[in-house]
C-alpha cells in the first residue's frame, strides 16, 4: 500500500494538470458544470417546510441521484479496499490466488475503466438513468464497496447529502476557484490536498 497511493497521487496531479492545461478548457469545463448545476436547480422538489419527512420527494429528484452517484464514481469515498481471500480464486486467464491472500481492490481505478466507462474523465450523469445502469456490471461501480462487507449506511448518506445539497441548490449558484484546483489526495478515504474553494452567489431566500 505504501508503494501504491504515493504513484495514484501522482497520476491525480497530473491528471488535474492535463484536465485543466489551458483557460479554454476549463471555462469549456465550468460552462458544463453550470449547465448540469441550472438542471438540478430546476429539478429540486425539496423545500425549508418540507424537509421533515418527505422521502417521496427525494426519490422524485432523479437527476440530483444521478449527479451524486456521478461524482461517487469520480471521486469515491474509499478509493481503495483491501481483502483476504477465505477460498481459491482462479481468474479468466488462467491464473490463481491461493485462500489468504490479501488482495487490494482499486475502486478509483475501477471507476475510470475506459472498457466499462467511455470517455471516464467526463463529467456525464446519465451514465446512471435506467437504460445505462441495466446495462452494466453491477460491481463495476461501488463507491461504498459491495458484498457483505458493504457500507450499511450508505442508503442513510445518500439521503441526507440530498437533502443538504438540494437546499444548497435553492439559495446558491457553485463556481470552482479556478486559481485553487482540489488536489486529490487518496488516503484512507480521498480528500483534497489544499481544501474545496468555491464561490457562492446567492439566489436570494430560494424557493
Amino acid at each position: 500500500m505504501g508503494t501504491v497511493l504515493p504513484g495514484v497521487c501522482c497520476k491525480c496531479e497530473e491528471e488535474r494538470r492535463r484536465q485543466f492545461a489551458a483557460p479554454g478548457e476549463f471555462s469549456e469545463s465550468q460552462t458544463h458544470m453550470t449547465e448540469i448545476q441550472r438542471s438540478l436547480q430546476d429539478g429540486v422538489t425539496l423545500s425549508d417546510e418540507d424537509v421533515e419527512g418527505r422521502g417521496d420527494d427525494l426519490a422524485k429528484m432523479t437527476y440530483l441521484t444521478m449527479c451524486m452517484k456521478e461524482c461517487f464514481r469520480l471521486y469515491p469515498p474509499v478509493p481503495q479496499v483491501f481483502r483476504q481471500l477465505n477460498k481459491p480464486v482462479t481468474f479468466v486467464d488462467g491464473r490463481s490466488l491461493p485462500a489468504g491472500s490479501l488482495i487490494s481492490m482499486h475502486i478509483y481505478a475501477l471507476h475510470r475503466n475506459s472498457a466499462v466507462w467511455p470517455d471516464p474523465e467526463v463529467f456525464d450523469p446519465l451514465r446512471f438513468s435506467p437504460e445505462n445502469v441495466s446495462g452494466r456490471h453491477p460491481f463495476a461501480y461501488m463507491p461504498f464497496s459491495a458484498g457483505p462487507r458493504n457500507c450499511i449506511g450508505q442508503q442513510f448518506a445518500m439521503n441526507e447529502m440530498k437533502v443538504v445539497t438540494a437546499l444548497c441548490l435553492l439559495r446558491f449558484e457553485f463556481s470552482l476557484d479556478p486559481s485553487k484546483l482540489p488536489i486529490k489526495l487518496p488516503q484512507l478515504v480521498l480528500r483534497s490536498k489544499n481544501g474545496i474553494h468555491l464561490h457562492l452567489k446567492s439566489l436570494g431566500s430560494g424557493k
